[in-house]
């Protein structure tokens, strides 16, 4: 699931939060001239290539939340697919210390944000590289990408009503989803509140709880929120105890249902469709093996008798953060390629765009990403060894698409940044 732990807070080239970037236009200074925010700046290109030690640019609070060796790593990666970076090339200060850079590779522009200490020495405080237009590149290079990566991947792209206009892998091979399964539910309410069940506006009251990520976690047992308000949490920032309070207000069964009723081809691999907080227990307790292993009925018997309340949550969210994947082919939420595309037909498909709206929220995209499109839908869902990031997409004649990318590796961690790299080169493939 997204951000497990506080090391992992987004999307991008560091996983430090950015605030939103003002775009001001400004020149570089020659060397001698540069201000403190264009030196770091300039570090930035060093850092990818891996010819500068991070602990030479980065501040020590940045680095207690991505260590040495996960920027090098993700720098690798960076470079692997893009090749080296060449040179700044543009920043847009929003004060001394903030701006949106540009930073110019062999095969992209990597666009994002900066920040550094007000003092000195200014060191980097956050950075993150979330946008990336690719520069000569084509769908032979990103299949090739594709097909590098250890584990298995797929990505299918095209109108959901039409022929496809990149497709990578088995699109009938189902795949771990991590949070991105939180599109069935929010398709079940929608339903729900369609066929007069449930209202956005229903008040619930917030009882038990799940791990991080999210907020709901924290808040004061009792607090009362709209369905809406849970829907929208669950789906821009991945709020895990705002799901299962979802999920409870519907009914498992009915969101069981829901997913049969997209024309999933597997749902069986889902059956029981597990709340967050049971996922956790399971996964980083002594009874996933047993789960795995059971049929459904044993499976429901199990979640029954399972106590997810009052349990220390350290030794689980450790378990996750470590980065080894546990159990991804059999402890999960389900789909491939072709179950997502009919997920996305039934979104679509509501007369009520509510719950298209909340998918809008937050997109993980770039403005330039967003260029070409009416609407921006995004849903995406991580846990060691699983990624998947998924969109549904308007062009500005009314047409429908959908972007999804699957990676799973039972023997590895994998990594969003790689593969929201990979999709924002398959959106500029059709531009």
């Amino acid at each position: 699931m997204r951000r497990l732990a506080p090391a992992l807070l987004s999307l991008g080239l560091a996983l430090a939060p950015l605030a939103p970037l003002a775009a001001q236009e400004a020149s570089i200074a020659e060397p001698s001239q540069a201000t403190p925010l264009q030196q770091r700046t300039a570090q930035v290109v060093e850092l990818l290539n891996g010819t500068l030690a991070p602990e030479e640019a980065m501040a020590a609070s940045f680095l207690q939340s991505v260590s040495a060796e996960q920027i090098k790593a993700i720098g690798a990666q960076l470079t692997s697919q893009f090749g080296p970076a060449l040179a700044v090339e543009k920043i847009d200060p929003v004060s001394p210390a903030r701006a949106a850079i540009t930073i110019r590779m062999e095969r992209a522009l990597a666009s994002g944000g900066i920040a550094i200490q007000t003092e000195p020495p200014g060191k980097i405080t956050e950075l993150l590289l979330q946008n990336f237009e690719p520069i000569d590149d084509s769908a032979a290079k990103i299949a090739a990408d594709l097909a590098a990566l250890p584990g298995s991947a797929a990505a299918w792209f095209g109108p959901i009503e039409g022929e496809p206009e990149f497709v990578f892998g088995d699109p009938q091979q189902p795949y771990a989803l991590g949070s991105t399964f939180k599109l069935y539910v929010l398709s079940a309410l929608a339903r729900a509140v369609e066929e007069g069940r449930l209202g956005w506006d229903d008040v619930v009251t917030l009882g038990d709880k799940s791990f991080p990520s999210g907020m709901l976690q924290d808040w004061t047992e009792g607090a009362p929120l709209t369905l809406h308000t849970a829907a929208t949490l669950m789906i821009s920032i991945s709020d895990n105890t705002a799901t299962d309070l979802l999920i409870d207000a519907i009914g498992r069964e009915a969101v069981e249902a829901e997913m049969r009723a997209t024309g999933h081809s597997a749902p069986e691999l889902s059956t029981p469709f597990l709340k967050t907080v049971e996922f956790f227990v399971l996964k980083g307790g002594d009874q996933g093996e047993a789960y795995a292993r059971a049929d459904e009925a044993a499976r429901r018997a199990m979640l029954e008798q399972l106590v997810t309340q009052g349990v220390d949550p350290a030794p689980i969210l450790d378990l996750f953060s470590g980065g080894a994947p546990r159990l991804i082919d059999s402890v999960e939420w389900f789909a491939s390629m072709a179950d997502e595309r009919l997920l996305m037909r039934r979104l679509v498909a509501l007369e009520d765009d509510t719950a298209r709206k909340i998918m809008a929220v937050n997109t993980a995209l770039g403005e330039s990403a967003h260029q070409g499109w009416e609407y921006v839908g995004y849903k995406g869902g991580s846990e060691p060894g699983v990624r998947n990031l998924s969109w549904l997409l308007r062009d500005e004649a009314g047409q429908w698409h959908m972007l999804a990318l699957g990676w799973n590796d039972p023997q590895s961690a994998t990594d969003t940044t790689t593969l929201l790299a990979i999709a924002q080169r398959i959106l500029a493939l059709d531009r």
